[in-house]
């Protein structure tokens, strides 16, 4: 008994270590989505989910949290264990916007550890075919002529398509009324049920519907047209040319992740967004795939990138949930 005793500890330390040596990821990792399903993050993450499991040897399981303009999705992984196990999937709201301009909410940008940016797109500015409008001039002379009265959707406030829509205002000087949502698709519904004029939507959720004839696509949010979309014209041929903005989406894990999965998880990102059935699929949806080159760039470009959207929020004295 004396000796089992004296043994038990060893058997039980070999037993520890055997489960922590364990290679990581040894379970299915949890990809948290901040809107509902349908939208520009879902469809982007749905399209990624798979490649990038393959590439880890692990099920990659999405989770959709709506709410917030995507901020109770973030709050999640920020207080999630850094562990690798948890990964967001966030554009420049949650990440940037919401945390400057809410100091109440639960988390802050330093409480994230950044993996990638994945893919950048611009938005598609699409109108109910029952307005009549039918190019960019038209929707702002018929904002001009009623202001506040044409109302507009978008995937909730302080969205990225949020956002564009308050940098259009304030390009074009018009004023519109802002419909926020939980989420793209539920947006695009509204629009095409006539119970909002127009939406900024991502091109995931806007273009399938102009495609079907279901909305009237006006252009896209980039100067020139994008070989994702052709046949919608920019802002250049609309006759706006100093309107021009694009977002991104990109993966995060919580801060304090060890550096040897951040990099893990950053190698396989790169391996899975560099197939070309992955880049054909997101192109299909006017999604144009954008890697970084390191984690420390993408942090560096999070650096700039928040001043700019910070700024945008300011001037156009936007509100955000």
């Amino acid at each position: 008994m004396r000796y089992l005793k004296f043994l038990l500890p060893i058997f039980i330390g070999i037993g520890t270590f055997s489960i922590q040596a364990q290679p990581y990821p040894n379970k299915p990792i949890k990809l948290i989505v901040g809107f509902a399903p349908g939208g520009a993050a879902d469809y982007v993450a749905r399209n990624i989910s798979v490649p990038l499991g393959q590439a880890l040897g692990q099920t990659i399981v999405i989770e959709n949290k709506p709410g917030a303009g995507s901020s109770i999705a973030a709050e999640q992984v920020a207080k999630s264990p850094p562990d690798g196990y948890t990964i967001l999937i966030a554009s420049p709201s949650s990440i940037s916007v919401n945390p400057a301009l809410s100091p109440k909410l639960g988390y802050k940008p330093s409480d994230f550890q950044p993996i990638s940016k994945i893919t950048s797109s611009p938005v598609v500015i699409a109108v109910y075919p029952g307005t009549g409008i039918n190019s960019i001039k038209e929707l702002i002379a018929k904002a001009k002529q009623d202001p506040g009265a044409l109302n507009y959707a978008t995937s909730g406030n302080g969205s990225a398509p949020h956002l564009a829509a308050a940098l259009f205002g304030q390009v074009a000087d018009v004023k519109m009324t802002h419909i926020p949502f939980r989420g793209g698709s539920l947006a695009i519904q509204s629009v095409i049920a006539g119970d909002t004029q127009l939406t900024f939507g991502t091109p995931p959720s806007v273009l399938p519907m102009v495609q079907a004839g279901r909305l009237k696509g006006l252009a896209i949010s980039a100067k020139e047209r994008s070989p994702l979309a052709p046949n919608i014209p920019g802002m250049k041929e609309s006759g706006l040319p100093d309107y021009a903005i694009e977002f991104w989406y990109g993966l995060f894990v919580p801060a304090g992740t060890p550096p040897a999965i951040v990099q893990k998880l950053f190698e396989a990102t790169q391996a899975a967004l560099k197939q070309p059935n992955v880049k054909a699929a997101l192109a299909r949806e006017g999604t144009d795939v954008s890697l970084s080159s390191s984690p420390a760039q993408f942090a560096k470009f999070l650096t700039e990138d928040e001043k700019f959207w910070v700024k945008l929020v300011k001037s156009a004295d936007v509100s955000v949930d």
